[in-house]
């Protein structure tokens, strides 16, 4: 997640500039805040990196024990451990394997223009603050079970966006795939997986571009299986 310094104003040459004027000198032109940017194909690729770094480390020293005789509890038990050792080296694999897709730049964008999703490589979009009656975040935060829930909580974060007329959709084809996604009514949902740090980020940028539009945080239920 990145933020882009604003530019300063440009100065004139030295020997451009004027002294002893009749009017005062000019104040630099004002300019408007710089864009919010979230990073989420950066971001998406260091989760997986980790997660695959961990599952791999795990599926190997799983399977050294394993062919070293380290696993305890006779032949069912090491065949038991070897698969385990396998799943957890598939899992780590899979980074490798959907690198390509991983590594696919998307940056979610707001500015004076309106919100805009940065993928050239995928379905890039943009929808004018004018063509939009709001935006809200939906959050689906996993259900406290077990100890390990309250230590590591998983939180589904989405982006919903609500057209200010019915010709929206037809203007914007290239925003279909996202229309009524998931649980969203007339409406189109982004997904931006499981990083709630993207909600402060997206409340800000709300409150400095359109605070009339926004319409805050929604909970929804858990189910799995859900981006």
């Amino acid at each position: 997640m990145t933020y882009r310094p604003p530019q300063q104003p440009p100065y004139p040459p030295h020997h451009q500039q004027q002294f002893n004027a009749p009017y005062p000198p000019q104040q630099p032109p004002t300019f408007a805040p710089p864009p919010v940017v979230i990073d989420v194909g950066g971001d998406a690729k260091t989760k997986a990196l980790i997660g695959g770094s961990v599952a791999g480390v795990i599926g190997l020293i799983t399977i050294v024990s394993t062919l070293t005789g380290q696993v305890r509890g006779g032949a069912g038990s090491t065949v038991v451990a070897g698969l385990f050792g396998l799943l957890f080296l598939a899992i780590g694999a899979l980074p490798i394997i959907t690198w390509r897709k991983l590594s696919r730049p998307r940056k979610l964008v707001f500015d004076g223009y309106g919100v805009r999703w940065d993928d050239p490589q995928g379905r890039p979009w943009a929808a004018p603050w004018a063509e939009l009656s709001g935006v809200g975040i939906s959050r689906t935060q996993q259900r406290r079970v077990k100890l390990a829930d309250y230590i590591m909580r998983k939180v589904m974060v989405r982006l919903d966006l609500f057209p200010a007329d019915p010709g929206f959709r037809a203007r914007h084809p290239e925003l279909e795939h996202l229309w009524e996604f998931h649980t969203v009514k007339n409406g189109y949902r982004l997904p931006l997986g499981s990083n709630p740090k993207y909600i402060p980020v997206i409340e800000r940028a709300m409150q400095q571009y359109r605070p009339a539009a926004y319409l805050g945080i929604r909970d929804e239920g858990f189910m799995v299986g859900l981006v």
